[in-house]
């Protein structure tokens, strides 16, 4: 079939152009702007029987309304997939970022993939070992589940997103892993970082790499996700290789799909996001997942820096209706020095029951996690009382749950950046932690895995 082509444009709006008098043109369908020598790529919006509005990938400047060229390529945007992908970096739309070649091998995929049928779909189960303390003990990743984490601005979130991509693994079993790292609008020294610890930790070569910079265009960032979610798709369905995608940060993701609707002249919602903008996230979001019959599964971990700290701010608003759970980062936490600054009791991981204990991770794992959330929502009680009566006037046992407070955050969850903890390291320094506390005071547990585990006997 012919490609359509037309010349000259009736508007350009922002990151927009419009072409009218078109013909036979589909929705999302990749269009080729071109003036002169000068070639770029776009993607059909929005369509009627006369007219069409294409998002430039690479930014209109330099388009000249009369003389501009655009050619309708009769295809949806995506990518050439095959095994080849493993192990580099590409743009946010699968161009190379490295010194590799094009991908030309493979199969063309729509980057908008196919959603699961609910009825096909296998409960998530399993553990990701992320060889964070704080991750693996008290919030933990299950295959197949959505886990965000929320941070702020200033929060260590890319250097937590480096780690767990680092380090994950699926522990105990001879399976397939991969990567998939998406990082839209980050800044040159963040991807750097990112592509400089993947490649010394040597965990490059199991991991598909998407940058889209700061000085990318916005409109490109709106592929980024689904780009890296049909590499993914590839890996686990087709390959039955067990995918974590890393989503770095969808708040850059929802402030260009902000950019493009109010180029678009769509009527805002709150904080000026089109009011899609649930049904939106929920399509990326909901690409993971594990299927019946298939080997693979995919999980994922989108970032996103809540602005202002507002947890209620739509994009986490949105995502924490979607998603299973939330890791929030702690200022309080970031203040004290303390990496990674996760904010234990206002975090959750709502699957984390499904693939802990015995036959997944060890069978003291349920009690003693429930344990240490009653523990440590104790310890901000006495926090509280002891800044109004002073620590002095505090008994005993209120003195014992400061000390574990101060033990718990300091060497439970404080760890080096570089440090991966296996499980059983984790839960054992758990157990150290929690005999600060006299035995009477562990309601949670029961008295065979105090008298197996409890270290310190004289604190009755």
């Amino acid at each position: 079939m012919p490609y359509k082509e037309y010349q000259g444009l009736s508007e350009i709006s922002g990151p927009l152009i419009f072409v009218e008098n078109v013909e036979d043109v589909g929705f999302n369908e990749v269009v080729e702007v071109s003036v002169g020598s000068l070639r770029r790529m776009g993607q059909v919006i929005q369509v009627s029987d006369k007219a069409a509005v294409i998002q430039v990938f690479q930014g209109t400047e330099g388009l000249n309304i009369n003389k501009t060229n655009v050619k309708f390529l009769k295809r949806p945007l995506g990518l050439k997939i095959s095994n080849e992908i493993l192990g580099r970096t590409l743009s946010g739309i699968g161009q190379p970022r490295d010194e590799g070649s094009e991908l030309l091998k493979g199969e063309f995929r729509d980057m908008n993939g196919m959603p699961i049928n609910p009825s096909s779909r296998q409960y998530p189960k399993n553990f990701i070992q992320t060889g964070i303390s704080a991750i693996d003990g008290l919030l933990t990743l299950i295959r197949g589940q959505k886990l965000p984490i929320f941070s702020g601005n200033g929060l260590p979130h890319n250097k937590l997103a480096v780690q767990i991509a680092r380090q994950a693994k699926i522990k105990g079993e001879d399976e397939s892993f991969a990567i998939v790292f998406a990082a839209m609008g980050v800044k040159h020294d963040d991807a750097r970082f990112i592509t400089s610890s993947l490649q010394e930790s040597g965990s490059k070569e199991k991991t598909v790499t998407f940058l889209n910079l700061a000085d990318d265009p916005t409109v490109e960032r709106l592929a980024t996700p689904r780009v890296a979610l049909t590499a993914a798709e590839y890996l686990a369905f087709d390959k039955g290789m067990h995918v974590l995608v890393i989503m770095m940060d969808m708040t850059n993701y929802c402030e260009a799909l902000r950019e493009v609707s109010s180029a678009r002249g769509e009527v805002p919602s709150r904080k000026g996001f089109p009011g899609y903008l649930y049904s939106d996230l929920a399509s990326i979001y909901e690409r993971a997942g594990m299927i019946q019959g298939k080997k693979g599964s995919i999980t994922q971990i989108p970032v996103l820096s809540m602005p202002n700290d507002d947890i209620t701010h739509p994009i986490p608003d949105l995502t924490g209706y979607i998603t299973e759970g939330q890791i929030l980062l702690s200022r309080d936490l970031f203040r004290k020095g303390i990496y990674p600054p996760i904010g234990i009791l206002p975090s959750l991981s709502r699957l984390m029951k499904d693939g802990i204990g015995k036959g997944f991770t060890r069978k003291d794992h349920p009690d003693v996690y429930s344990q240490i959330f009653s523990s440590y929502s104790r310890v901000q009680e006495v926090r509280s009382l002891a800044s109004i009566i002073g620590e002095e006037e505090l008994n005993e046992v209120d003195k014992k749950f400061l000390e574990f407070g101060e033990t718990f955050e300091n060497e439970f969850i404080k760890q080096a950046n570089n440090e991966e903890r296996q499980i059983e390291e984790t839960l054992d320094i758990a157990w150290k932690v929690l005999s600060t506390l006299p035995k009477s005071e562990l309601s949670r547990i029961s008295e065979e895995e105090i008298e197996e585990y409890y270290k310190k006997g004289d604190n009755e």
